[in-house]
């Protein structure tokens, strides 16, 4: 890579982490499908799903706004379970923000790119040059398959029937495991016991709570092993 120029080139990744982001944009294309045919099935116009997949861009949140709109909930209250759903992000900006680049409009464009895996996929690097590369390429491309995606199966619509059937919902979440298994195996005992005890409160939260938000609750695992950290516990 050119730094000066900011210039992002596929030759800055190894091919195995290039390997990994190729799977998740097969992943994303999948889902979107799922969403699309959701949206559409529930009786949504096609247009909603696919400027929605284009302006908000948050899988999580858009499962979940879509939920509330079928159910009867208006606009208002579709949007605030979004922006809720997708607080997390600011946190991730925080973290992958060197990645953007320099210029306003660079970093406009990356704000909007910023999700769980384009995070994980620059944090996974080892220094500035494949943290940006990695950033860039997985959230292009991520971007342009999850949109297609959304197209699809809007246009398939209740062609598809029941989507859960063909194992759609399955295949992001697989992804994700994936993804962060190899983290943990490397990392600190005190990091393995928050993914772990937030991995058992998502988990039961799951069948109480609407989608997205187990999610946000599994965070109080990092944010009990930071206390006891402080406390001076393990």
């Amino acid at each position: 890579m050119e730094r000066t120029h900011g210039v992002v080139r596929l030759s800055d990744l190894p091919s195995g982490v290039l390997r990994d982001i190729a799977l998740l944009w097969v992943a994303d294309l999948t889902v979107g499908v799922s969403f699309g045919a959701i949206a559409v099935a529930s009786g949504l116009p096609l247009w909603v799903p696919v400027v929605m997949s284009v302006l908000v861009y948050a899988g999580a949140a858009q499962f979940s706004a879509v939920a509330v709109l079928t159910a009867g909930g208006g606009p208002v209250a579709a949007a605030a379970t979004g922006l809720l759903l997708n607080t997390r992000t600011a946190a991730f900006g925080l973290a992958v923000g060197d990645s953007l680049g320099r210029s306003w409009a660079a970093r406009l464009v990356g704000a909007h790119l910023i999700t769980d895996e384009t995070t994980a996929f620059a944090l996974a690097q080892p220094d500035a040059t494949r943290r940006r590369a990695a950033f860039w390429i997985t959230g292009a491309g991520e971007f342009v398959a999850w949109n297609v995606g959304v197209l699809a199966g809007a246009l398939a619509g209740s062609a598809l029937g029941d989507t859960a059937r063909f194992g759609l919902d399955a295949a992001f979440p697989a992804v994700l495991v994936a993804l962060v298994l190899p983290v943990l195996r490397d990392a600190a005992p005190s990091t393995r016991g928050a993914a772990a005890l937030g991995a058992v409160i998502a988990v039961a939260a799951a069948p109480l709570l609407p989608a997205g938000v187990p999610v946000l609750l599994a965070l109080l695992g990092l944010a009990v092993t930071v206390r006891r950290r402080a406390g001076g516990g393990a």
